[in-house]
């Protein structure tokens, strides 16, 4: 684990988007990335520096160097995420996964706001899609990085993290896993996104142990 001014948030915020990266529509760039095993050595890089534990594993690792043959990756991602007569198997949309989906999306966007940040507003920005999620850990994360780098007060951007994960993607990623298992999900996309549960949950009680609410 780096331990480092800054180090530990900084491996964070990238382990966070390449996830992030690793959940995007697999065009032919993208399957090259994975076959040349750039994704899965950059990705367990980024997991060792902040915990060897979460590199465990190293069979279901492997699966992030096998884009399949001709379109099959494709296949998978539209059957997995996007397709289907009732809607898709496995959403990527957190609000689909409990409550009344506006007010998620509205309760995510307040973060956003916050922070300073605002939504294209195209799908794969709709403010509870798991990419948009990941993308605001990474950006909370390097701006924590930054922050200690400067001697600056970080705990704002923990303190952020830490509710936003409780709040949003820690509330939903475990039953879209469980939802991945049940379907026989490609082992490309099952080792992604069961590696990024291990992740937010490392972090969430990393967090909460580092930034207790007040009682």
């Amino acid at each position: 684990m780096r331990d480092s001014r800054g180090g530990l948030a900084e491996a964070r915020s990238g382990a966070y988007r390449l996830f992030a990266e690793a959940m995007i529509y697999p065009d032919a760039g993208f399957k090259e990335w994975v076959q040349d095993g750039e994704l899965v050595e950059s990705l367990l890089g980024a997991l060792s520096d902040i915990s060897p534990a979460l590199c465990e594993g190293s069979g279901s690792w492997d699966a992030l160097r096998d884009a399949g043959v001709e379109d099959e990756l494709e296949i998978e991602y539209t059957r997995l995420f996007e397709a289907g007569p009732k809607g898709p198997l496995c959403p990527l949309y957190g609000g689909l996964y409990g409550g009344i989906r506006m007010k998620v999306m509205e309760e995510a966007a307040r973060f956003y706001n916050h922070f300073g940040l605002t939504l294209s507003g195209t799908p794969q920005e709709l403010s509870d899609h798991l990419t948009t999620e990941l993308e605001f850990m990474h950006y909370l994360a390097y701006r924590e990085a930054e922050a200690q780098r400067e001697g600056v007060d970080a705990g704002p951007y923990r303190r952020g993290q830490r509710d936003f994960i409780e709040r949003h993607p820690g509330s939903w990623i475990p039953t879209l896993c469980i939802r991945l298992d049940e379907v026989e999900a490609a082992p490309f996309y099952a080792a992604t996104l069961h590696g990024l549960r291990a992740l937010l949950e490392w972090d969430s009680e990393r967090l909460q142990r580092e930034e207790p609410r007040s009682s």
